[in-house]
């Protein structure tokens, strides 16, 4: 069994969109402070970026961070049916996009997402986690004609070539309510026992979440995380 401090941890910022550029960088800043290694931000591109946001992707970038892809708008119009309300109404709520969309649509926005990257002048990401680790209708056997090396869903992550899947424990704090406060910490208490069985972890940080409800987990949890790795080198 893996001790606390060598756990590897893949640590993430979530949501990263022109509207949440300042809560990333008091993110960043915190984990520069509890010893950061490399950090992979996840990025939105379909939002309203100007040439002052992507400045600072690319200066995140410059500084070593990681780009990955995050979906396209990280927002659902309209529910795609009865487990896709389901699933909104207990994890997601309005972010899965995947979930909204058919089998044929789903790599057109994977596509789209990774193009957007190179036409502004970005390092293109090889790591795409969909908005609530919702893959949706989207088989493992059709990720090798996509352009990302790597999924990230929920259970852990997924090599696009081969489609081999690696268990990744996942800790998260997104937290605004009583009961999600009481679900997330469950889960977190049970991924950080398995995290010491597997020697590696996922810290997965939403923008706000330094303001909510499990803020002193987060900041406990990167306390002990300390051994920081980058997901290429699963």
């Amino acid at each position: 069994m893996t001790s606390v401090k060598r756990t590897r941890a893949l640590v993430s910022v979530h949501d990263v969109m022109p509207e949440t550029l300042a809560q990333v960088q008091t993110a960043l800043d915190l984990l520069v402070g509890s010893g950061a290694g490399p950090v992979t931000l996840l990025v939105v591109p379909g939002r309203d970026w100007d040439r002052t946001g992507i400045q600072r992707l690319h200066a995140w970038q410059d500084q070593g961070h990681r780009l990955a892809g995050h979906g396209w708008t990280h927002r659902v119009e309209r529910f795609g049916g009865l487990a896709h309300r389901l699933h909104g109404l207990l994890i997601s709520r309005r972010s899965a996009e995947h979930l909204a969309l058919g089998r044929d649509a789903i790599p057109r926005l994977v596509a789209r997402c990774h193009a957007w990257f190179p036409a502004q002048g970005l390092e293109p990401p090889s790591l795409y986690v969909p908005p609530a680790w919702a893959l949706g209708e989207l088989p493992r056997s059709a990720l090798a004609a996509l352009p990302f090396s790597r999924y990230e869903v929920l259970t852990g992550l997924i090599q696009s070539e081969g489609g081999a899947f690696k268990p990744l424990p996942l800790l998260g704090y997104e937290a605004d309510t009583g009961p999600r406060a009481a679900i997330l910490r469950l889960s977190n208490r049970l991924n950080r026992r398995l995290a010491r069985i597997r020697g590696c972890v996922r810290v997965a940080i939403h923008p706000y979440d330094l303001g909510l409800l499990l803020a002193s987990d987060l900041t406990r949890d990167l306390a002990d995380y300390r051994y920081r790795v980058d997901y290429s080198i699963l």
